[in-house]
């Protein structure tokens, strides 16, 4: 970001009633919060006396305009104290900071760590041992199938932990406790068992089984759909790499951009095309996975499935984690109840229940259920994102989940 520009930080007129209000905080006694500023000739004296810890702690000006933006501070009401825009004004107020200490080290938030290679492995290492599991499922038979494919799923749920707790898909944390949801975990573990076992399920009990329980093929009474899982788990590495360039655009973003306006103009766009690269990748993955293991590679299902889990992760590694919440929990929930509709329906007089998920199945195949939940509940989170992800505030500093 550039520095202060001159001739942007004039004095405002001494009629300026509130020059701190309208920001979002509270101020319940005016008089008592600046007994001496009523009327004041510098209101942005006024208001670094209001923001007086931000501005201490602040490390540029860039982390200034973030939290004046969180704060509800707009150009327009930038423009109150002869800013053309929040950034200019931030400059200005972090220009004025007077530390009685040491100023902490300065450094540009606008960087962002290089994806070194024990990030890059990180990002691999789902992908890895999930092929390795559905190698041991097609190379192995009874007993030791199953045994394979329960240190399978342990082996790749801990790697897809290693790939959320480091890199860039780690979830930072806005606040000292942070906004942290663990119900997000159980959300998208439901959603991926589903993507395995919930096709093979459906499509069972729509033809009135299953006769058994999964035997850890495609064939089976109760078929596991292996090659969107795959996909989707080498799908990882893409994932990391999207949500890199994402953040790395941005704050690239902020040091071009002269205004709050201009700067989510600037990365809507940004948000848009690496959102569809990672598609692009998904989809080769599921061509490739489908071919190798002569299964159907389930594109509706594995893509919505795929654009969901991304956006949802993207929130919360920029520090919004309720939406992402409710999005994964609605389309997990509308699973649930397609499932337990088809088997509540063989009890007597309910058979009704089931015409609605059986026209479904007919017309577009088991894989329409998670297609339409995850499908839904995706575009409403890319409409959400789209407003919050262009935010400065979320591209400011914040503390890492450890």
């Amino acid at each position: 970001m550039t520095g202060p520009r001159t001739g942007d930080h004039l004095d405002a007129p001494t009629g300026l009633g509130d020059p701190g209000g309208g920001f979002g905080e509270a101020a319940p006694d005016q008089s008592a919060s600046l007994p001496s500023r009523r009327g004041a000739a510098d209101p942005v004296k006024a208001l670094m006396h209001r923001h007086r810890e931000l501005c201490e702690r602040a490390v540029d000006p860039l982390e200034i305009a973030a939290r004046l933006e969180a704060h509800g501070v707009t150009d327009r009401a930038a423009a109150r104290f002869r800013h053309r825009d929040v950034f200019s004004l931030a400059e200005e107020m972090y220009a004025r900071i007077s530390r009685d200490a040491e100023p902490p080290p300065r450094h540009e938030t606008t960087d962002v760590p290089r994806l070194g290679p024990g990030t890059v492995a990180f990002g691999l290492l789902p992908g890895v041992l999930c092929a390795a599991a559905v190698a041991g499922l097609r190379l192995t038979e009874g007993r030791t199938r199953l045994g394979v494919a329960a240190l399978g799923v342990v082996a790749v749920g801990l790697g897809l932990r290693a790939v959320l707790r480091r890199g860039p898909l780690r979830a930072e944390r806005r606040t000292p406790h942070g906004p942290h949801t663990p119900g997000i975990r159980t959300r998208t573990c439901w959603l991926l068992g589903y993507a395995l076992l919930g096709d093979g399920l459906l499509g069972a009990a729509v033809g009135g089984g299953p006769d058994g329980l999964p035997d850890g093929t495609a064939t089976g009474a109760w078929p596991l759909t292996t090659a969107p899982v795959l996909a989707l788990a080498l799908a990882c590495g893409p994932a990391a790499w999207t949500a890199h360039l994402f953040s790395v655009g941005a704050r690239r973003k902020v040091t071009t951009s002269r205004g709050l306006e201009e700067f989510a103009a600037s990365v809507r766009p940004l948000l848009l095309g690496t959102f569809g690269l990672f598609l692009g990748a998904l989809a080769a993955l599921l061509a490739v996975c489908g071919a190798v293991l002569d299964e159907p590679a389930g594109y509706a299902q594995a893509l919505t499935l795929g654009a969901l889990l991304l956006l949802a992760r993207l929130l919360t590694t920029h520090g919004f984690t309720r939406a992402p919440a409710v999005a994964l929990g609605a389309a997990a929930a509308a699973e649930v109840t397609v499932q337990a509709t088809v088997f509540t329906a063989r009890l007597p007089g309910c058979g009704a229940l089931a015409t609605p998920v059986d026209t479904l199945v007919a017309a577009w195949g088991p894989g329409g259920v998670p297609a339409l939940a995850c499908g839904a509940a995706a575009l409403v989170l890319l409409l959400h994102a789209t407003r919050t992800l262009t935010r400065a505030s979320a591209h400011a500093r914040a503390e890492r989940q450890p």
